[in-house]
């Protein structure tokens, strides 16, 4: 029995809470996909190279990745291959299966932050402009806030006309701590922003960023300046770089990781506007591909459509008309 197979019989029982928010947050991405799936299993009585060439252009379709995707196939006839698989309707569960491997990659991935037990833990939120970095830190200072943290916002995007007045909006939206000045030195700002946040005892701190990647060398020299304010105010800090991708932008959002991947330590990947796509497939290229894991994912424009990301919730939301 396969992963996929035993996560199956107990999915039901043991996850309710948000099972109806994936189900309409991938409901773009499961009537393109599954349709498709379903179509081709019709179409095709047999496992035959043309089957395996559809196959492979509807998984592209998906923005699953070129690479993932011919990965996923080469995986594949080799499990037709060694189970003596013929007929292709027995196939869609393999498919699925496959998939759900793709993300675990035999690991046990958290969908946590990791928190600092000597001082307020650092979130450091990075990505280009217009993928909804800003309004991300305030669905997530909504989060933490209902858990009982004392959360804090501090606006390093200092010179974006309107971010930093944004910011704050959200700080006072979330009863948020908040510090920040516009057109002057982030990692001043970022300074004495955690200079504050030690005096206030706040739980968790995020920052805001500038978004230009199309002027790489001075937002990486301006990253390596705030990364170094931060661990000389809060040592080890930060904890979590989360990098913010919109999911409708499909491999661009792969592209944008890649090149932040190698301006700052990127530790995991927000997904927002995966509701708004039919390229929800994005979540595996980015696992496979860019080696991070999702940490959290929008499903709605709602304050509270912003979820810590689950590989099973997922899974039954791209494939539970097939179940």
């Amino acid at each position: 029995m396969g992963l996929f197979d035993r996560f199956k019989k107990t999915f039901k029982k043991e996850k309710k809470e948000d099972i109806n928010l994936y189900e309409k947050g991938l409901e773009k991405t499961r009537d393109d996909f599954v349709k498709k799936l379903n179509l081709l299993g019709i179409k095709y009585n047999k496992v035959t190279d043309e089957y395996y060439e559809e196959l492979e252009k509807i998984l592209i379709e998906a923005d699953i990745g070129v690479n993932t995707v011919f990965g996923l196939i080469d995986r594949l006839k080799k499990r037709v291959k060694d189970e003596h698989v013929t007929d292709a309707a027995d196939l869609t569960d393999t498919i699925v299966d496959e998939m759900f491997m793709i993300y675990v990659q035999g690991e046990v991935l958290s969908d946590r932050l990791k928190m600092n037990d000597n001082g307020p833990t650092v979130v450091l939120m990075v990505g280009v402009n217009g993928v909804g970095k800003t309004t991300t830190i305030g669905k997530l200072a909504n989060k933490y806030k209902k858990q009982g943290k004392k959360v804090m916002l501090i606006a390093g995007d200092t010179f974006r006309a309107g971010a930093v007045e944004q910011l704050k909006i959200w700080a006072e939206r979330t009863d948020s701590l908040f510090f920040g000045k516009e057109n002057t030195d982030p990692a001043g700002v970022v300074y004495d922003g955690l200079e504050m946040a030690k005096k206030e005892n706040a739980d968790i701190v995020f920052i805001d960023t500038a978004g230009r990647l199309q002027n790489k060398a001075n937002l990486m020299a301006e990253l390596e300046k705030i990364n170094k304010v931060i661990d000389r105010i809060i040592p080890g800090e930060p904890s979590e770089t989360l990098l913010v991708i919109d999911a409708s932008t499909g491999q661009n959002g792969i592209n944008q990781a890649e090149e932040f991947k190698k301006i700052t330590n990127i530790t995991g990947i927000v997904l927002t506007k995966l509701d708004g796509t039919a390229k929800g497939g994005i979540v595996l290229a980015i696992r496979e591909e860019i080696k991070l894991p999702v940490k959290f994912i929008g499903l709605g424009e709602g304050i509270e459509d912003l979820k810590s990301f689950d590989i099973e919730s997922y899974i039954y939301g791209l494939f539970k008309d097939m179940m």
